[in-house]
């Protein structure tokens, strides 16, 4: 009689595609998948979110080149009052701007950039937050969550690439930014920038990220609430002000090479 052979150990599986559906249909029962892994389960979610950013970045590429071959190009304000020289070096610089490098390669490189360090710095902030709160769970289970419950930004990204494609626009008005006083103060300025991060996605990912933090970690309702609030509004106020001082910047020079 012969001994049976020792089972070898599964591989672990470095792509999850087929949660991809489950977890925004079913979330529940997916993350407590997802707070089943011992290993980091992330990537899947990372890698979409880079793809959809990679497309509207594709999508408005598109529109800028249509528009700069039509002759559709924003003159700063004030345009007809500079010198000829300046004149010429705003001329000059816009068409520089119009390589694919400024077009694709850098935007796409930006929107890359911002999927992983939004992931990095969520998911660090929300292992501190319920870390303070009583939370035992693993840094990697913060960072699993957040990277899936972050998926919700990836449909939006597909809904704005297919908007543009369809109707030949950019984006305007983003979230709610069409809802903030008028005026030319740096408080309206900043509200504006602040509302336009506010939109059903935005508010979708909050609730996926508490629905996976109460699943995974065990705290009571109200810590969770707590704690992820204590991680999403700061970093939208914090988001909000590298972009309205990002515009004010931009405003300071007639080279304007990435808006």
């Amino acid at each position: 009689m012969t001994d049976a052979l020792p089972l070898l150990p599964e591989k672990p599986r470095r792509l999850h595609l087929n949660w991809l559906l489950p977890i925004l249909v079913q979330p529940r029962r997916t993350f407590e998948k997802i707070a089943a892994q011992a290993q980091s389960v992330w990537l899947t979610p990372l890698l979409i979110l880079s793809l959809t950013a990679v497309f509207q970045v594709i999508a408005a590429g598109q529109i800028k080149q249509q528009a700069a071959l039509s002759g559709q190009v924003e003159l700063p304000p004030g345009f007809e009052y500079y010198s000829p020289e300046d004149q010429a070096q705003f001329q000059k610089a816009m068409e520089a701007t119009q390589s694919p490098t400024f077009i694709y390669v850098l935007p796409a490189l930006a929107a890359i950039s911002g999927v992983w360090a939004g992931w990095l710095l969520v998911g660090g902030l929300l292992h501190l937050s319920l870390t303070m709160l009583g939370g035992r769970g693993a840094i990697s289970l913060a960072m699993n969550i957040v990277a899936w419950s972050s998926l919700t930004f990836a449909i939006r990204e597909l809904v704005r690439t297919a908007s543009m494609l369809i109707t030949h626009r950019l984006i305007s008005n983003p979230g709610l930014e069409g809802f903030a006083p008028g005026g030319d103060g740096g408080g309206a300025l900043y509200l504006v920038a602040f509302l336009s991060l506010i939109d059903i996605y935005i508010i979708w990912h909050i609730i996926l990220l508490i629905l996976g933090v109460r699943v995974a970690s065990g705290l009571s309702r109200s810590k969770v609430w707590a704690g992820v609030l204590m991680v999403i509004l700061p970093v939208l106020l914090l988001q909000a002000l590298l972009t309205h001082l990002v515009s004010r910047l931009s405003n300071l020079t007639i080279i304007r090479p990435f808006f």
